[in-house]
């Protein structure tokens, strides 16, 4: 006995199908796999199609990111070559009146008027940097404070209170918030 006879009496169910049935699941068979080869083929080319539009997304954005780096690069470089244009165009008026005031002094022999033209100018000047953001640091009869004033001088006395300025060196400065160069003082310390 074979071993398909053997199958056919241990398996009472198992039937021999007829020969068109075979062909028929072969067709079958056929079919799915050749189905499935062309719905492997259309994932592929999704596949494909799905990658390229990313990579182009890709591509694009990359050129957006490399623009964009560009001008700020360019931006930069024009506010480091032209960040004090208004600041100059402010003081400009100044060199206009100080010239004035050159010419006005080459006839004059009067000492006073030659004093109230500089003090104009320094007047307009001084205007002229405080529109820019320049503000000068308050210091006699202040109390010393190290992040705006630089203690060149200590003096022992009891006139003043401990600690306080009582003479400014060089003036000082700041910028907006930020000191551009300390008050140089005297301090005043118990004696």
């Amino acid at each position: 006995m074979s071993n398909n006879e053997e199958i056919k009496q241990e398996n009472p169910f198992a039937q021999e199908l007829p020969k068109e049935d075979n062909v028929n699941q072969e067709e079958n068979i056929q079919e799915t796999q050749e189905t499935a080869e062309e719905n492997a083929e259309k994932s592929d080319d999704k596949t494909n199609e799905e990658f390229e539009n990313l990579k182009n997304q890709y591509v694009r954005l990359a050129a957006d990111f490399d623009n964009y780096r560009k001008r700020q690069a360019q931006e930069r470089e024009s506010l480091l070559k032209y960040g004090a244009e208004s600041t100059l165009k402010l003081i400009l008026p100044v060199l206009d009146t100080y010239n004035r005031g050159k010419k006005a002094c080459e006839d004059m022999e009067d000492s006073q008027q030659l004093k109230e033209n500089f003090e104009v100018i320094f007047k307009q000047l001084f205007d002229a940097l405080d529109k820019a953001g320049l503000k000068k640091i308050e210091t006699i009869g202040k109390e010393f404070d190290p992040n705006l004033h630089e203690a060149v001088m200590q003096t022992p006395t009891s006139d003043y209170p401990d600690n306080s300025i009582i003479d400014e060196m060089q003036a000082g400065y700041m910028l907006c918030d930020r000191v551009l160069r300390p008050s140089m003082v005297n301090v005043a310390v118990s004696e």
